[in-house]
């Protein structure tokens, strides 16, 4: 073979798009390409709903790929030794992929880089799911930054790179590979009934992922900084859904915000902050990747936090009592996703008024949110129980009720997501019935249940814990 027709692997994971790809772009500057998926224990043991939300996006792809003229090759074992195998049965030369940056993803993906080089094969890794690399962004003394405010002021007067367009064709292989169906590899098993419910709400693919972008330049934007906040509002871009595996370039976005901006549209500046802080998370968990399991801040290892207990089980079903909270869980089991808002409420809600380790949270997110995100999740499970990266000196602790009386003033979101919540009969809140598990033992019938905490209680009890911690 030629080296035009010498094919390249395109090993995708959480970059599922034509455009704005580095590493395809990569590939296809080198002759054929063949796109792979593996489906890897680290793969496998993503939570049920991100493992279903990423069947969903596979299959788009492909057919993405299909009406380009190419193929998705679907394998399934220990990413290192598939690609190996399928170097040994093409004669592929170089693999390229797109990084990840959290603790698990760079262990995998080191271990593949050094088994490909031993071949003699051309491993080659590219940026692509965050704005700037984590290690490009440095204070002034040349270490990592740990607070926000000067990150995002390093990062505004930082040139992002456009994004790259889509390639006009992606050259094929003399032969292809076998490959198994995506089906084959169960991905959305265990959603079970709750599948078809999320499966009404969830928006998948390259092109609808623009078209979300498209409408909230030209209807969101403007009014961003104020209706973000508000859960009666469609204020949000709901992007994050799409960013979580590739649908849409991060880069494409800023670029398209940064543009809003010059048009004078207020909301703008908000938005591009918002983007930032998700690069910051990714920042943070590549400099300090203890994140991800361990309190960021050293100090709250020892807080007398409970481990998993019969009252988180109640937060977990969306019965405590506090209408924000379980409209909020009751969200995530309906559509898939929670309102950003909200996540910081319950989160605050299970780590000071219910005392429990926000590790219990954060896998329950990890499990059910088709938009979990490693990086996020993790840093805004800490900053909301007060162990993560966070300037205020204060403890946080939200109060559901100030918070529901200013961001769903009508009661709307809260009728939305709880049948029976002042006579609620609203369809998307008895969907809640259609999803949940059935050992659940949750009907519509069910009378909506009394406060399990005393707010105030709640609140003393947790700020009597934070100062005998402090003063230890």
């Amino acid at each position: 073979m030629t080296d035009s027709e010498t094919p390249s692997l395109l090993w995708l994971r959480r970059d599922l798009r034509l455009s704005d790809h580095p590493a395809l772009t990569a590939a296809v500057g080198a002759g054929a390409v063949i796109p792979v998926f593996v489906l890897d224990p680290e793969t496998e043991a993503l939570g049920a709903a991100p493992r279903w939300r990423l069947e969903q996006s596979l299959v788009s792809f492909e057919k993405t790929l299909k009406d380009k003229g190419s193929r998705l090759i679907v394998r399934r074992g220990a990413a290192a030794q598939v690609l190996r195998d399928l170097v040994e049965q093409t004669g592929a030369r170089a693999v390229h992929w797109s990084r990840l940056y959290d603790p698990v993803s760079k262990a995998r993906d080191t271990a593949v880089k050094s088994s490909l080089k031993e071949m003699g094969i051309t491993a080659q890794s590219h940026p692509g799911h965050l704005l700037r690399e984590p290690w490009t962004v440095e204070t002034k003394t040349g270490g990592f930054y740990k607070v926000y405010t000067p990150y995002w002021k390093a990062m505004a007067q930082l040139d992002m790179d456009a994004p790259l367009p889509a390639p006009k064709s992606i050259p094929n292989p003399q032969n292809w590979p076998d490959s198994l169906k995506i089906s084959d590899l169960g991905l959305g098993k265990d959603m079970r009934r709750g599948a078809s419910v999320v499966a009404e709400f969830a928006i998948v693919g390259e092109q609808e992922a623009q078209g979300r972008l498209g409408a909230f330049l030209s209807h969101g934007i403007t009014e961003y900084a104020s209706a973000r906040d508000r859960t009666d509002q469609g204020g949000t871009s709901g992007l994050s859904e799409n960013l979580t595996y590739g649908e849409i370039g991060i880069r494409a976005v800023w670029h398209a915000a940064l543009r809003a901006r010059e048009e004078g549209k207020p909301g703008a500046e908000t938005f591009l902050k918002e983007l930032v802080w998700r690069d910051f998370a990714w920042h943070l968990i590549h400099h300090t990747p203890h994140i991800t399991d361990e309190s960021w801040r050293p100090e709250w290892q020892s807080f007398p936090w409970r481990d998993d207990n019969d009252d988180a089980e109640r937060w977990r079903r969306g019965l405590t009592g506090e209408p924000m909270v379980d409209a909020g869980m009751r969200q995530m089991y309906i559509t898939g996703t929670m309102h950003n808002r909200v996540r910081m409420l319950v989160a605050s809600y299970l780590t000071k008024h219910l005392m429990t380790h926000w590790r219990v949270g954060q896998k329950w997110f990890e499990e059910c949110l088709i938009d979990w995100d490693p990086a996020s999740n993790a840093m805004g499970w800490q900053w909301a129980a007060g162990s993560g990266p966070d300037a205020s000196p204060y403890f946080r602790i939200f109060n559901p009720e100030t918070q529901a009386e200013k961001f769903d003033p009508k009661r709307t979101y809260r009728r939305r997501f709880i049948a029976g919540y002042g006579g609620s009969k609203e369809a998307d809140a008895l969907k809640l019935f259609e999803a949940v598990p059935r050992s659940w033992n949750m009907t519509p019938a069910d009378p909506y249940p009394e406060r399990m905490v005393d707010l105030k209680a709640g609140r003393e009890r947790a700020l009597d814990a934070y100062q005998k911690h402090k003063a230890a």
